[in-house]
C-alpha cells in the first residue's frame, strides 16, 4: 500500500494500516519529524486507546491498553547498541502476541523478523506525507 495523505488526513490512514496489516508488529521508518509518533497516536486512538500518551524516547517502551488489546510502543533512537534492547527484555514483548509499533526500527536489525510490517513515512511538504506499506 502507498497512500499520499494532508496530516489532517492521519486517522483514515491509521485505520487503513490496521486493516491491511498482516502482523502486530508494525516498523515505522522515517526522518526525524516526518510523523511516526504522530501515525501512532492515530492508530492508538483508533485501537481504542484511551491515553495516547507520548513518544516513550526516554523510557523506550510505553505500554498502552486498548480496547483491542495491549500495544507495547517502542523508541529506539537513543540507543547505542542492540544490546539495550536485549537488556531490557525486548524479546517478550515481542513474543507476547500485543501489538508491537517500533520506531527507529534499523537500530534493531538482528530482532526484525520476516513477517514484520514495515511502514516508511516520507515527507513531501510541510503537511503532506507520503506513506509506504509492506
Amino acid at each position: 500500500m502507498e497512500v499520499t495523505y494532508l496530516l489532517s488526513e492521519i486517522d483514515t490512514v491509521a485505520q487503513k494500516l490496521l486493516e491491511r496489516s498482516g502482523s502486530k508488529t508494525l516498523l515505522f521508518y522515517g526522518e526525524m519529524g516526518a510523523g511516526k509518533t504522530t501515525l501512532i497516536k492515530a492508530l492508538l486512538k483508533a485501537l481504542g486507546a484511551v491515553d495516547i500518551g507520548s513518544s516513550p524516547t526516554f523510557s523506550l517502551v510505553n505500554v498502552y491498553e486498548t480496547e483491542n488489546g495491549t500495544v507495547n510502543h517502542f523508541d529506539f533512537y537513543r540507543i547505542n547498541d542492540e544490546s539495550e534492547a536485549w537488556d531490557m527484555g525486548f524479546e517478550e514483548y515481542l513474543e507476547s502476541g500485543n501489538w508491537n509499533f517500533i520506531e527507529w526500527p534499523q537500530k534493531i536489525q538482528n530482532f526484525i523478523e520476516e513477517g514484520d510490517q514495515k511502514v516508511e513515512i516520507l515527507i513531501l511538504e510541510n503537511e503532506l506525507r507520503k506513506l509506504k506499506f509492506c
